[in-house]
């Protein structure tokens, strides 16, 4: 049997010498908790050894001891600012299993705004995040579909979710920073699109669907809802091709 990757090892508490001799004045928790609250304060970027070990009164050769890089740090916490999510509500059907669940990821992500700028490098492994995949795998137990397939719906779907919150918040910052470069979107567009080189797009401009662009709000889950149900129309045919046939 292969040995456990070092930073999964952490993550569920495996690593060697985790567990023994006296209970340490410092641990993986306290250094996790750490790091979570200031990027919670402070953003992603002010995440540091250093900065965590003065937080929490210690020397950056304590945090070494315990966690051995900022990246492992980055993990631990990118599993760890998730939680546990809530138990799916009973006698509900996968479609609605799998928006519950969708939903509970926008807003266990919007607790933590850095949460976004994570590194993604590689799929679920933490205590945590697994339990979120679990769960979305779950929601499809009754589809009557392989397991193969369950798992490429419920990847698709994280792709989706996550997608969208990386550009919520993303496009937040950058409405933050120029809102008059939303309010003015439509209009500016109207000036540089030529019909006869972009025809779609000016026929999207003259409907006015850029108008009201102006009003941007992160906390808004009109696109999110739109797109999740696209995707779940998907979903929804692709289980009755699979298992009935059609």
């Amino acid at each position: 049997m292969s040995e456990l990757p070092s930073d999964v090892a952490l993550m569920w508490r495996l690593r060697e010498g985790s567990r023994r001799g006296p209970k340490p004045s410092l641990t993986v928790e306290d250094i996790t908790r750490s790091a979570i609250e200031l990027a919670d304060a402070e953003g992603l970027a002010a995440v540091s050894m250093a900065r965590v070990a003065e937080r929490l009164g210690n020397s950056t050769m304590a945090l070494y001891r315990h966690v051995k890089s900022k990246d492992e740090l980055l993990v631990l916490m990118s599993d760890a600012a998730l939680e546990r999510p809530e138990p799916m509500p009973e006698g509900i059907d996968w479609r609605t299993a799998l928006t519950f669940w969708a939903e509970g990821v926008m807003v266990a992500i919007r607790k933590h705004r850095w949460y976004s700028k994570l590194p993604i490098s590689g799929p679920p492994a933490g205590p945590n995040n697994l339990a979120w995949f679990d769960a979305a795998l779950g929601a499809l137990q009754d589809t009557g579909l392989p397991e193969e397939a369950k798992v490429g719906v419920v990847m698709g779907l994280m792709t989706y979710v996550h997608g969208e919150i990386r550009l919520s918040l993303d496009l937040a910052a950058g409405f933050a920073d120029n809102p008059s470069a939303f309010s003015t979107y439509g209009a500016v567009l109207a000036r540089v699109v030529d019909s006869r080189q972009l025809p779609a797009l000016a026929r999207v401009l003259d409907a006015g669907v850029f108008d009201t662009v102006g009003a941007f709000d992160e906390e808004s889950d009109e696109d999110f809802d739109f797109g999740l149900q696209l995707y779940l129309d998907g979903v929804e045919r692709f289980i009755e091709r699979v298992c009935q046939g059609s």
